[in-house]
Order: C-alpha cells, then structure tokens, then sequence
C-alpha cells in the first residue's frame, strides 16, 4: 500500500512538473524534452555531429537552429565540424553543394525555396541531408525536420522534397511609429516605440524565427496607413537596424509607403506619378534604401482609400502610379504590392445600385496588362473587408495579365479581436480552393496566385499579422494557430485544416492524444460557431462598422456611405446584387459562377443575403425561413460557444496551469459575450421584422431580473445605445463615488441556481462589484479587462456566473458596485441559471 503512494505521488509530481506554467512565447517552437520511450529509442539512431557545407548567414542559422531543436528535445548536443565526417551525420548545404558529395541527389529537382530532406547511405555511415534548393531552403529544411521531430515522426528513412507554393509569402504589420498598432490586439509594437525604432530588437528577431519556420519570406513593418515620414532619411537609417534583424532567418523587410511621399518628405510642389521630378525622387529614394537594406523586398502602396491620397489627385490611374515605383525598385530586385482595396466611402446609400463589393473589379479590371512586371496587386479574398463570410473577390479571377497576390488577415478585425476562438484556416482554405473558372479547365484561387493559370511571374500570399508585445504574441493563446496556418497555406494551399490545426496543437501543446483531438476539434468548430451568432446568411458581421469592429452594432452599417449594408427592413433583408434587378455586382464573376449566384434557387444558403434581398418569411435550402435560420442559428451558436468551454475542462492537468487558466477565462468571457450578440440580433430582428421565434426564445427571458426593475439604491436606470446591445434596451449607472446596489427577491422555486450577472466593463475605470444573498457576500469581481469602449454597449457588456448555490423562494439577492474612474459599475440584468447551465 505504501509503495503504491509512493508511486501515485511520483506521478502526480511528474505530471505537475510537466504541467508547470508556458507563456507561450515559444509558440509552436517549444522544442519540449521528448519523454516517449517509444520515440527515443527511435532517436536514438539520430547523428550526433553536424556540419554546414554552406557557410551564409541564413545557413549558419539552420545550423544553431538544429543544434538547438537537438538538445531541447532530446538533451543532446551536437558536435558541430567544418567538413563532412567519416561518421553519421546531419548534413546541411545547397543542392549544388551537396550533389557534388553525394550521387543520391543527382536526380531530384528541388526549386525555389525549397528544400530536400533525404536520408543518405555513403561509404557506410547514414547521412541526414538538409538540402535547399538555396540558402532560404536549408534553413526552411532544418524547422520542417525539427517539427517532425516534435511531433515523433519517423526520421529515420528521409526522402522528401518540398517547394513552396507561391514565391511572395509574406505578413503585414499595421504598426505606426508611435507604438500603436492600427486593428493589433496584443499590445504595443514590437518594432516602434515614441516616433523611433525600438533600442531592443531581440523580440523582432525572434519574430522573424517564427516568421522563417513556416516558410514566411517577407514582413511589411509598418502601418498601411503610411506616415509621411517614413521615408526620411533619419528613418530609414533606423529602420536598417529592423532588417539587420530580419536578416539571419531570411526575411526581407518591406515598407508602406505614402504616394504623396515626395511632396511630404522633400517638399516637391507634386507628386504626379508622371511628372519626371517625382520619377526621378523615387528612383533616387531607392537607391538611398538599397544602400541602408541591399535585401530590402519593396513597397506596399494604399492609396485613394479611406483618405489616403493617391494618383487620382491628378487624374492618374493606379497603374501610373504602381509602375513609377516599380521602376525605381527593379534594379534592386524590389517589388511592389498595390493594394486593390479602393474604394468610395462616401456612396450614397439611397440608390440601389450603389455597391462597394463592386469597387475593385471597376477599378482595376480595365488596367489589367498595365502594371509592370514587378508590381503584384494585392487583392482581399473577399470584395468588402475581412467579414466572417463573404465570397471570393470576382477580381482574383479577372486579371490574365497582372501578378496577383491574395490579403488575408490573421488579425482578427472582424472575427472577435483575439477574444473569440476563430480559427480562420477554414476560411482561407475555401477560398483558395475556390474555382472561379478563369478558364475551361479548373482554375482555383491557389493555382491563379501560384502563377500557373496565367503564367504570371509572380504571385503569392499576404497576411495582416499584427503581432505586439504580448508574451505570446497575439493575446489568446490559441490564436497563434492563424499565424502558424497562414504560414503553412502559404507554402503548400493543398493542406487540409485538419492536418494544420494537428501539426499546431502537437507543437504548441504537445502529443498527448486527447489535448490533440480536443484542441483540434475546438479549432476546427470555431470559425462557424463564430460566424452563427455574429450574422447570418452571408449578410455580414453585423457589428459596430463605423467604430472599433467589435461587439454587436447592426444598424451602425446602415444609412451611411461605407457600403456595408445589409439593407434590413420590416420587410426583407440582403443586398440585391444579381444582374437582373440589383447592383451587377454578380455579372463580375465567370460563368458558371456567376450564374449560381444570380438564381435564388442555386445561390448557396450562406452567401444568400449577400447576393440577394428576399423577404424574412423566404424558404432556404434547409427549408427554414430566414427570419427562423436568424433565431435558431445564433441560440446554436451562443450554445456551441457555452460547449467550448466544457471540451477546454478536459484538458486540466494535461496543459501547463497558465495556458489552462487563460484559455478557460477566455472561453467563459466568449461564451458570455455571445450571448450577448444572439440577443442583440435576435431581439433586433424580432423587433423589426415583427415575425415571433416560432420556438419562444427571443424576447422571452423567464429567468431574467432586469436591473432597472430592481430595488435601486444610488443606481439610475438609463437608455443604452445602441438598444439592443441591452436586455430590454436599458441598464443602470451609479453617479456616486460610493457603492451603489441592486436588490431582488427570489421567486424561483428552491434549488440549486448559478447567478449570471450581466455589466459593463468600461475601459476607463475599474469598478468592483459584491454579490450578496441574504445579506451574506458570496462572490466578488472586478471589471478590469481592457475592451475597446468606455461606454455601456455591446463592445462592453460582460457576463459573470458566479458558482452555483441553494436558493429559496423569497431569498434576497444584492449586488453592490462600487465605481472607478469613468466606468460607473453598470449592470445590464441578473439571470438565475439552474445548476449546470451555461
């Protein structure tokens, strides 16, 4: 019996050991010490010496990175020699290099930046080949070997060749100099700091570590949005210091910059791009940058949008502008990518034929075979702006005879800023698999960027990153995912979310099969779960579009000139954008596309209000009416978001305390808040259609005690706008700098009840609140979270179960909440939850 203890304890303090706290800095480079016996016999057999044939910057990085991944995950270390050895071996070098050493690899093609693993039997010693195609895919070779080893593959009998899929794979940074970070979520940047590039670089070097691993070839540092500055001569010279950083692990830095930059860096009177002074200004600022960067990768331009100045100003087309710069780039082997995200934010909403999904296509379609061989559009996968769901932009299938590169976006502007679960690979896969039918044989998105639907120079990828100085580099712990997707999309689109969400768990969390399946499943729902209780039916993210993209807001895209409509009304619902009767948008598609979208009775349920406005009582494929789709799919949605939460329980004590405690905490504010948007869109739409929720849900909430109902002391019932970010439209306030309380007697019937207090956490202040039965304090909170408002809304409204407990009928129930700063302890309603729900 004692010996039996003595072993329990044993584990246990094994399984506390290896549960001990992760910021998850490391990401999915870890390199966790391998405990399997199974894998390290298998390991065993590996070489313990290594050598680099190739003797560059980045091959040297391939060299310390095996050595590093070796003795994290299996305490060994390598004996690093200058030549090839009469004994086993890791073998890192060109292709051209190695060739010459082994006759093996004289006939594999390996192109690109790709790379060869291949385990080679000479002269009686096995070899462990690293070979790339250049010195990029030597060390893109050393991660894809070390992830195999994290995940315990099978290493032993290598012969895998790899090429990625797109020459431009890069991320966007929205950083401005000041620090900030335009749509980032995980704190200030890591680049910037007070008008100057920071004096501590080593987190962008191990950014660009991150960036190397998947494949990730290029990182625009700053914001769109470009300040006028950026091109000084006083920031350029900092800015070097960013790509001396970059620089071991291969990835090119690249610039926004602002087209009017000769007129607001050296003062010309113009920045006409056909006026000879301004050509000549960029071609001598290239040369300027070359000097400082010799590996600079060029400029990312948005200009005549959303304020930005551009080559209308003088009557010029995009592609007058695009090739001024690409000129000035070429010598030096820069690109340019021209962003198509043009558009009028001033439309007039009244005429039905206005549309902002058209934008694009009009604007850029006519230039096609205009821009120059070293400009590359970079087209958003969908025609508006990064929704939860929208279809294919028309525009990457119109273009013969222009580079095209494809803008997704990691950052999750509009999919829950990193609050939410949303695991966007799923997404970005059926988009890429997407056919547009540019041509009779298939012609998927993947193979248009790639380059071989047109044979197009060059084509590629562009993710809108966004990564601040959060330990783990993008807030929620789990959001990481979409970098490291991104990542391996971009090298090889054939993946399958599944395989990628898998490879992510193992090396982010480790091989445990049930933290694997659990987080892979989770992942895998996510991106659905969010898009069923935060819009329906392809209408759109019915959020606050004019403010921070966040909680709910559905008439804030209505009545004004930004083009998100959804043009809801007691009637009906949806964009008309057929050919027939609406916009025309959807005559921009190829046949059979645009054909399926045009006739109701072949347009795909959830693009339906994207592509056409039909009344709320019209029957959908599924056979439910739209106005019924809207009330059942947002309580299945905020349903699916509570069951998060139970699969996430699962896994404590098989992921680290920290990582398990914050992603618990996230979960329950998500599912919280999504309640929040079932109810403000269902009560929205039950309010305006006037059509009931034939299952009695929206606007029936027996459990539910509003605030302003309550016995009030110090607190003051107030009107919330926009209404039905609040139950009932109304919450209340306490204007006192002392508590104020709500009171309620009981009138359930006695049992076990979990009290959900729903309040305001206002981003100004932090009010603390006491939660009180019979007089007795049985739970206790602060609103401290950092939500983007200091007002009482739907960005703001926060729930907070407190654990379940005995209650009987006439028991008292008081909430005190003691004000902060601008945060004035608003509480929305009290909900009385029987014991196990939500």
């Amino acid at each position: 019996m004692k010996l039996r203890l003595l072993l329990f304890l044993a584990i246990s303090l094994l399984r506390a050991t290896e549960c001990l706290a992760e910021t998850g800095e490391a990401a999915w480079l870890r390199y966790a010490p391998i405990k399997d016996p199974h894998a390290l016999k298998q390991y065993a057999s590996l070489p313990q010496t290594a050598v680099s044939l190739d003797h560059s910057l980045i091959a040297s990085s391939a060299e310390k990175e095996l050595t590093r991944g070796i003795q994290s995950m299996l305490a060994r270390t390598l004996r690093e020699v200058p030549k090839l050895p009469n004994e086993n071996a890791f073998v890192l070098g060109t292709v051209t290099d190695l060739r010459s050493r082994f006759s093996e690899l004289q006939s594999g093609q390996v192109t690109g930046d790709g790379f060869w693993l291949k385990t080679v039997h000479h002269r009686g010693h096995a070899y462990t080949v690293i070979a790339g195609a250049d010195e990029s895919g030597i060390l893109y070779g050393t991660f894809a070997l070390l992830s195999r080893v994290a995940q315990l593959q099978d290493v032993s009998n290598l012969d895998d060749r790899e090429t990625p899929a797109e020459p431009i794979r890069w991320v966007d940074q929205w950083d401005n100099l000041n620090g900030s970070i335009e749509r980032g979520y995980a704190g200030r940047s890591i680049f910037f700091d007070n008008g100057h590039v920071r004096a501590d670089l080593t987190r962008v070097n191990e950014y660009a570590r991150l960036l190397a691993s998947v494949g990730i070839n290029g990182c625009n540092v700053n914001n769109v949005n470009a300040a006028p500055d950026v091109l000084s001569d006083a920031s350029l010279k900092e800015l070097a210091r960013i790509a001396d950083a970059f620089r071991p692990w291969g990835v090119r830095m690249a610039l926004s910059v602002n087209i009017a930059s000769p007129q607001t860096v050296d003062k010309l009177d113009t920045f006409d791009p056909l006026d000879p002074r301004v050509q000549a200004w960029w071609s001598s600022k290239a040369d300027e940058i070359y000097r400082l960067i010799p590996d600079f990768a060029g400029f990312t331009v948005k200009a005549d949008s959303e304020g930005q100045l551009g080559p209308s100003s003088y009557g010029r087309t995009p592609a007058d502008a695009a090739n001024v710069l690409a000129r000035a780039l070429k010598a030096h082997g820069g690109v340019v990518l021209y962003r198509a995200f043009v558009y009028n934010h001033h439309l007039d909403w009244r005429d039905p034929k206005a549309d902002r999904a058209r934008a694009a296509y009009d604007i850029f379609h006519p230039l096609d075979g205009k821009f120059d061989d070293n400009v590359v559009l970079q087209i958003k996968h969908g025609p508006i702006d990064f929704q939860a769901r929208e279809p294919v932009s028309p525009l990457l299938g119109g273009l013969e005879h222009t580079n095209e590169a494809m803008e997704v976006q990691i950052t999750q502007e509009y999919t829950g800023q990193q609050r939410h679960l949303c695991f966007l690979i799923p997404m970005w896969k059926e988009v890429l698999d997407f056919d547009l039918h540019a041509k009779p044989a298939p012609t998927p998105v993947k193979d248009i960027l790639a380059g071989k639907v047109f044979q197009r120079p060059l084509g590629g990828i562009v993710g809108v990153a966004n990564v601040g100085l959060d330990a783990n580099w993008l807030e929620h712990p789990l959001a990481m995912a979409n970098l490291y997707g991104f990542g391996r999309l971009a090298w090889d689109p054939d993946l399958s979310p599944q395989t990628i969400a898998e490879e992510w768990t193992r090396l982010t969390f480790g091989n445990d099969p049930l933290v694997v399946q659990t987080i892979t499943a989770m992942q895998l729902a996510s991106w659905h779960i969010y898009e069923s209780y935060t819009g329906p039916l392809g209408a759109g993210t019915m959020t606050d579009i004019i403010g921070v993209h966040y909680g709910p807001g559905i008439e804030s895209s209505e009545r004004n000139g930004w083009g998100q409509w959804h043009r809801a009304d007691h009637d009906g619902i949806g964009m008309d954008r057929t050919v027939a009767t609406g916009t025309g948008y959807i005559g921009q598609y190829h046949e059979p596309v645009a054909a399926m979208y045009e006739s109701l009775a072949s347009c795909p349920d959830n693009l339906l209000l994207f592509m056409h406005h039909v009344s709320y009582t019209y029957k959908l494929h599924s056979g439910k009416t739209v106005i019924q789709h809207i009330y059942d799919s947002h309580y299945e949605g905020a349903e699916a978001a509570a069951h998060l939460i139970t699969q996430w329980k699962t896994l404590q004590g098989r992921v680290d305390d920290e990582r398990y405690k914050d992603v618990l905490q996230r979960l329950i504010y998500q599912a919280g808040h999504a309640i929040v948007w079932r109810d403000a869109i269902c009560e929205w739409f039950l309010k305006t259609s006037g059509i009931p929720d034939e299952k009695g849900r929206a606007g029936h909430h027996p459990n539910r005690i509003e605030a302003e109902l309550m016995e009030l002391d110090g607190y003051t019932p107030v009107e919330i706008s926009p209404w039905e970010t609040a139950s009932g439209g109304k919450a209340v306030t306490c204007d006192r700098s002392t508590d104020c309380s709500v009171s309620f007697t009981v009138q359930r019937a006695d049992g076990e009840y979990a009290i959900a207090t729903q309040y305001f956490d206002q981003n100004d202040g932090t009010a603390q609140f006491h939660l009180y039965v019979n007089g007795k304090l049985v739970d206790a909170w602060v609103a401290d979270d950092d939500l983007p408002s200091p007002k009482m809304n739907g960005h703001t409204s926060t729930r907070h179960t407190s654990p379940a407990l005995t209650l009987k009928t006439g028991d008292t129930i008081r909430i005190d909440g003691l004000p902060s700063g601008g945060d004035k302890a608003g509480i929305d309603y009290v909900e009385l939850e029987t014991s196990g729900a939500n």
